[in-house]
């Protein structure tokens, strides 16, 4: 027995030779031609090769016969068996996958001769023994081909199932990757990287709408491969894509493989794919427009020029719109969790402006005092820079650091003449307080100490626990080194605001003592002058236009991530 694979699968092989047994138990032959008339298989039954043929080029001369033999049965086009051969010796059926013949199965019953072995006439049950082996084979064939159907169609299964999972593990990895504190830009390209290790195409890209100078447009934002989208283009895809959703289409879908382009493109565009990025249009102004469902396309997914197939299809329109929609859902929970932060900040900023409000002496101080201590925290080294997120954090306990004065009586906070003992004690209430209202909100819990210990010295002569040294937690020893600065540069009712000069002797003077001297000698060295300059200047240097409100919502976003 020799095979060579071509046309017909190992495992149909495999079965086609468990039946070619069979029938040798007849005395019979069997043999396989693949659809190139090739003989792939044989399973000698005795009968002709191996008793009455002498020679190997007898053999070989009857091999070839089973060949030809192949051939003209693919050529009758039989639907059943025929029979072949000067005496209708050989019974041959065509073995089809898919409508398409892939070999011929043939039975060799050997030459009816006298006083041979060869097949005799034998009754049973109205049968011969030729009519059986016939009725054998056409079963064997129809068969085959009901087999071929089902392992054709677990097969194309599996590719589906395997597909399907592929595409589970990407929107999975774009799901637990949805963090509302991630760059847009970083979610949308690994949304890019992941779809193109899925589906080869040319050039794919994401766009947004941005404000650019005042003006809304389409942007890129993230890509990978060959693809030009200037303005123009982005405004015809948008205008494009819209007109697609609004026929009833999910997707806008253009190639010349099956009819002429719909639009016009660049020579370099063979086929291309536009999904929508629905989101939620808060002006009303821009390029967003409402489909005729009422949504706004606020940008959209585009892939160009697909490699391994002639054309993008409804699957992968499917895929580009399951990315797409995880995009969007991204894009609107970056969205609200940036107006979280600024409603946010925006009442932390209301509640401490009001406090400042109570003593017109000390208006702007809390402020003041976030910023300063920013200014400490970015340049402190101690055993390692401070992290972003400490930074953020140091920020506002500066600027909730005397919330607790919410508390205490407004007459107080204004007396101008000297504050009896009382009094002073009821002060010295405030961190306890604002400590307090603070410790209720989980997000606030490392903003705590700073504003519990910002009037704590480092010889323990401070309140409201008196702590001593590395007792201080590092955030209320910065904090509370810039509520000194900026309360020794500022007018009280009870005296003049001092100079700089005479408020940095004065720290230099207390360290070791009131201030913790690591803490101090960062702030001593660094450029205090350029420091006083930009809060003398409404901090527009450091924060633009609008004013303190970008950084604040940023640090805000360190503490309810």
């Amino acid at each position: 027995m020799g095979t060579i694979r071509k046309n017909l699968s190992s495992s149909q092989l495999r079965e086609l030779e468990k039946f070619g047994v069979k029938v040798n138990k007849f005395g019979v032959n069997f043999a396989v031609c693949n659809a190139d008339g090739e003989l792939v298989l044989l399973c000698d039954g005795g009968r002709c090769i191996a008793k009455e043929l002498k020679t190997q080029n007898s053999k070989l001369k009857t091999l070839e016969c089973y060949a030809l033999y192949a051939k003209r049965c693919v050529e009758i086009e039989s639907e059943g068996v025929c029979r072949l051969g000067e005496h209708n010796q050989i019974l041959a059926a065509v073995l089809k996958s898919g409508g398409e013949a892939v070999g011929v199965a043939l039975i060799d019953l050997g030459e009816k001769t006298a006083g041979s072995n060869s097949v005799e006439w034998i009754e049973k049950e109205n049968y011969t023994l030729n009519g059986i082996l016939n009725e054998t084979l056409a079963l064997l064939a129809e068969n085959f081909q009901a087999a071929a159907k089902a392992e054709k169609q677990i097969e194309m299964v599996s590719t589906e199932l395997s597909q399907a999972y592929e595409e589970l593990v990407l929107l999975h990895k774009l799901s637990t990757n949805m963090k509302v504190t991630e760059p847009d830009s970083n979610f949308l390209q690994m949304a890019c990287d992941s779809l193109t290790d899925m589906v080869s195409v040319e050039g794919i890209a994401i766009l947004l709408e941005k404000t650019v100078e005042n003006e809304k447009q389409l942007v890129l934002v993230a890509g990978l491969g060959l693809i030009d989208i200037n303005e123009r283009m982005a405004a015809i895809l948008h205008s494009r894509l819209t007109e697609q959703i609004n026929s009833g289409k999910e997707a806008l879908l253009d190639s010349e493989v099956d009819s002429p382009f719909r639009y016009e493109w660049s020579d370099s565009i063979k086929n291309i794919i536009a999904v929508p990025l629905f989101g939620k249009d808060k002006t009303g102004s821009g390029l967003v427009e409402r489909t005729q469902n009422g949504d706004c396309i606020v940008g959209l997914m585009v892939a160009i020029n697909r490699l391994d197939k002639p054309d993008f299809d409804s699957p992968d329109v499917k895929l580009f719109n399951s990315v797409a929609n995880r995009c969007a859902v991204f894009i609107e929970n970056g969205r609200l969790f940036s107006d979280l932060k600024e409603l946010f900040v925006g009442s932390l900023k209301a509640l401490t402006s009001s406090i400042d409000a109570k003593d017109q002496y000390t208006r702007g101080h809390s402020e003041r005092v976030a910023f300063i201590s920013r200014w400490i925290a970015e340049r402190f080294t101690g055993t390692e820079p401070l992290q972003e997120e400490h930074i953020h954090k140091i920020y506002l306990a500066g600027l909730l650091h005397d919330i607790g004065k919410i508390g205490i009586d407004e007459a107080v906070l204004r007396k101008n003449g000297k504050l009896t003992e009382q009094e002073r004690k009821r002060i010295k209430t405030h961190p306890s307080i604002g400590a307090g209202i603070l410790s209720e909100i989980k997000q606030m819990h490392d903003i705590v100490p700073g504003v519990l210990c910002h009037h704590e010295q480092i010889n323990g002569k401070g309140y409201p626990n008196g702590l001593v040294g590395e007792q201080i937690p590092l955030i209320g020893k910065i904090v509370g080194l810039a509520d000194s600065f900026d309360a020794m540069t500022s007018k009280r009712a009870y005296r003049d605001a001092m100079t700089v000069e005479e408020t940095m002797a004065e720290i230099e003077k207390g360290l070791g003592t009131q201030f913790d001297e690591e803490v101090g000698k960062v702030f001593i060295n660094s450029d205090v002058y350029h420091l006083w300059n930009i809060i003398q200047d409404g901090f527009t240097e450091v924060y633009g236009a609008d004013s303190s409100v970008e950084y604040g919502t940023e640090a805000v976003g360190s503490i309810i991530r």
